[in-house]
């Protein structure tokens, strides 16, 4: 049966607003006439001329952190401890079966810039699809975020999803969720105002730090959203495999059949 596939995920990118200034990623790219000299070195006696064109190889050098661009986290980036206790996972040991599973998606794009989800919009919007979550399902939050991704506005957009939203989501059984914000959680400037007014610790990443109860994995700076049915696909995000790490990168896909 023949397939669609629409890619999710972001590209790696310098020159645009995809983190904070000080978590973006550098890119230095070495062309095929840079790398003319290092082909050379391998060998003696060979001279760049001697090469098609006196063209090396391209190559880039990346310095980067591994929430840079798509990634999934693992629970180790929430906490060091997850299931009330347990030794958090790395990214290196999150199960391969959690990340290949029949996809939904929530779209929330109506929501408020800060705005926190809760359990009873997560019902409202199943019912409003016709659509009940079963173990394993991954489940993929549309926000205002995504089409602001790389504009200067992008890490204040989009709504959250609250610590109880987030346990409601597990507790049917779900191992991996995804957004195309740049956080699971509400942007740091709205829940700073929160903050500042309650002096609340505890709404501070309170949805990453819902895999402390019950561990799970979410997908940060997905794209094309929009462009998914609310459910009747598969999400392939199998993450780059870094030891002992808190993310791995990965490239997000949805397979529709047709």
């Amino acid at each position: 049966m023949p397939r669609k596939f629409i890619d999710l995920s972001v590209a790696l990118e310098t020159g645009i607003v995809s983190d904070p200034p000080m978590a973006l990623p550098e890119i230095e790219y070495v062309d095929h006439a840079m790398s003319a000299d290092q082909i050379c070195s391998f060998f003696p006696g060979l001279d760049k001329k001697d090469l098609p064109g006196e063209e090396g190889w391209a190559v880039e050098n990346l310095k980067i952190s591994t929430h840079n661009g798509t990634h999934l986290d693992a629970p180790y980036h929430y906490h060091s401890t997850m299931d009330g206790g347990k030794r958090a996972i790395t990214i290196d040991e999150v199960p391969l079966d959690w990340c290949f599973n029949d996809g939904v998606k929530l779209d929330f794009r109506h929501f408020e810039d800060g705005y926190v989800v809760t359990p009873n919009d997560i019902d409202a919007e199943l019912d409003r699809i016709g659509y009940q979550i079963k173990p394993f399902d991954i489940v993929l939050v549309n926000t205002s975020a995504g089409e602001r991704y790389g504009y200067d506005d992008y890490l204040l957009k989009g709504c959250g999803i609250g610590r109880e939203a987030t346990l409601h989501l597990t507790s049917k059984g779900v191992k991996i969720t995804g957004t195309d914000a740049w956080s699971w959680d509400a942007p740091f400037s709205h829940t700073a105002k929160r903050y500042a007014e309650s002096k609340n610790s505890s709404i501070i990443w309170e949805g990453h730090r819902a895999g402390m109860e019950r561990a799970y994995c979410h997908i940060e700076k997905l794209s094309s959203l929009e462009k998914l049915p609310d459910f009747g696909f598969l999400v392939s995000c199998f993450p780059f495999k870094i030891k002992k790490a808190s993310a791995g990168f990965i490239r997000a896909v949805a397979i529709l059949e047709e």
